[in-house]
């Protein structure tokens, strides 16, 4: 099955509702950093556990362009 940026942008914002302190109105459009006040620590955990559930693996170089969910969607479509 072919994954589109809104099927996995669907993916991450169910993960990110599955944690109690993440604000319950967060789209696609929602800043990783600003809206959902993510330290670099918390993007780097959260972001290893959608590697894990996507079975994808993303280079650290490709994190430094993600600013919302949608980025970090496009990011992980374009690795498979």
């Amino acid at each position: 099955m072919t994954e589109t940026i809104e099927s996995v942008s669907n993916i991450i914002i169910e993960t990110l509702l599955e944690n109690p302190k993440v604000p319950r109105n967060i789209s696609a459009d929602s800043k990783i950093i600003e809206d959902l006040e993510f330290d670099s620590l918390a993007v780097m955990n959260f972001v290893m556990e959608i590697e894990d559930k996507l079975d994808v693996s993303m280079p650290l170089d490709r994190l430094t362009d993600v600013r919302t969910i949608r980025d970090l969607a496009d990011a992980i479509v374009s690795l498979k």
